[in-house]
């Protein structure tokens, strides 16, 4: 009787099942790819539909579309000037978003100038009458004259207020100027019974009547169907109302030139290093380097429809902060697979090497990411324009990476040698010698 090597002792039998489910899984994942970016013309098949790029349906900011900037200066008012601009910012920023600009940055320049980046808008005019239709607020008589204007308006609030029945009903409270007050006054005693309507940007967004003499300078109006209705109609009014008065003194139209080659230059210096990555991944850990492949490529899919769900606004320092995240879910990749050839290096199985690897290398992952989280975040709070844009594409990127890293990539991996043509220790990156 002799010894001999027993070459199978580490391998398992081919499961032609689970090499059809991966090959599927690889076919699927590169048409979902093709296209995310290419699109599917199924209007020459089917006739009436197209399924567009999920790269059309994200916004993307000013330095890559090109726009109309702008900067406004608010009229000298002594001390309350500096204030009065902090207060037109939050107001022109919830008003021009209202209408449904994409992603417009709006941020103080000095102690009374407002600096305006819009995208996607080309013609200056139509920027200076997005801005300046930010103020048209106006109260209405029946025959189309004005009784006064946002500026006579110094709170709007929706809330409940209990009827004499005891059911609490939502109401919007108005609160006056001094002014505002008399002039009020003097309408709904003049117009009793008929209707004063509230209009902004040419629209009406409340036509109440007129029920009471009110002299106070605080009135309610009824008739609302929600609190959240009352909320939304309070807000528009209040938004209406800028506390200075601005007047353009520079506006020029932003060139998509240098964004669109900025744009191209940064994805293709993205898909090269990309392409080195898989190469580097693939030669140094071998299956698991291919299955991080394949987990970066659900990354990119997964971060993609994100970014086009939220509709968030893609600017150059959003693209580096998608590309940061990349590189953590390649750094992430890396030490769960070292964690692995450590533990085959000890003799242990694969599967208890793949899941002893994953269970080790979870503390480190999750300290890196957190600190990156916690950086993204106060970035986020604290950072304005392009520099949120920079810290939400961060932040959604390490969420995304951390779900394929370490959910995704595990069951890619176990799939693999399920299929039993990689039941070797060698294809996992480890030395047989050592083994």
């Amino acid at each position: 009787m002799s010894f001999i090597k027993n070459s199978s002792m580490n391998q398992q039998k081919i499961s032609v099942k689970n090499v059809v489910k991966l090959c599927v899984l690889i076919v699927v994942l590169a048409v979902l790819a093709a296209v995310m970016f290419f699109g599917l013309p199924l209007s020459k098949v089917v006739g009436y539909y197209d399924i567009k790029p999920v790269t059309s349906s994200i916004n993307y900011g000013l330095d890559l579309t090109g726009g109309v900037y702008v900067v406004l200066e608010a009229a000298e008012d002594g001390e309350g000037t500096s204030d009065a601009v902090e207060r037109s910012v939050t107001i022109i920023r919830e008003r021009i978003d209202s209408l449904g600009v994409k992603e417009p940055t709006i941020t103080k320049q000095g102690s009374n100038r407002i600096r305006i980046s819009i995208p996607d808008i080309a013609n200056q005019e139509e920027a200076l009458d997005i801005i300046g239709r930010t103020a048209q607020l106006t109260f209405l008589a029946p025959d189309g004259t004005v009784i006064l204007t946002g500026k006579d308006v110094i709170d709007a609030k929706g809330l409940y207020q209990q009827t004499s029945a005891g059911v609490n009903q939502p109401v919007v409270s108005l609160a006056f100027s001094p002014e505002g007050t008399k002039l009020f006054a003097e309408a709904t005693e003049k117009y009793y019974g008929q209707i004063i309507a509230i209009n902004l940007d040419g629209r009406d967004i409340s036509t109440p009547r007129v029920n009471a003499v009110i002299t106070n300078g605080q009135a309610v109006i009824e008739g609302m169907a929600s609190l959240e209705e009352a909320s939304k109609t309070a807000m528009l009014i209040k938004g209406g109302a800028l506390p200075v008065s601005l007047t353009p003194v520079e506006i020029r139209t932003i060139g998509p030139t240098l964004g669109q080659n900025a744009l191209s230059s940064s994805m293709f210096a993205a898909g090269i290093g990309i392409l080195l990555i898989f190469i580097f991944m693939i030669v140094l850990y071998k299956v698991p380097g291919f299955v991080s492949c394949l987990g970066l490529i659900v990354y990119t899919l997964i971060t993609m429809f994100i970014l086009a769900a939220l509709k968030v606004t893609l600017t150059l320092p959003g693209i580096a902060g998608i590309i940061l995240s990349i590189g953590m879910a390649v750094d992430a990749n890396v030490i769960i697979f070292e964690r692995i050839r450590e533990e085959l290096m000890l003799g242990k199985s694969i599967l208890l090497s793949i899941k002893n690897g994953f269970q080790r290398a979870m503390t480190t992952i999750l300290d890196s990411n957190i600190t990156t989280m916690i950086a993204g975040l106060v970035l986020f709070i604290v950072g304005t324009g392009t520099v949120k844009g920079f810290a939400l594409t961060l932040m959604i990127g390490i969420l995304v990476s951390m779900f394929t890293a370490v959910f995704i990539t595990k069951q890619l991996l176990k799939l693999v040698y399920s299929t039993g043509i990689f039941a070797e220790a060698k294809y996992y990156g480890a030395k047989e010698k050592k083994v």
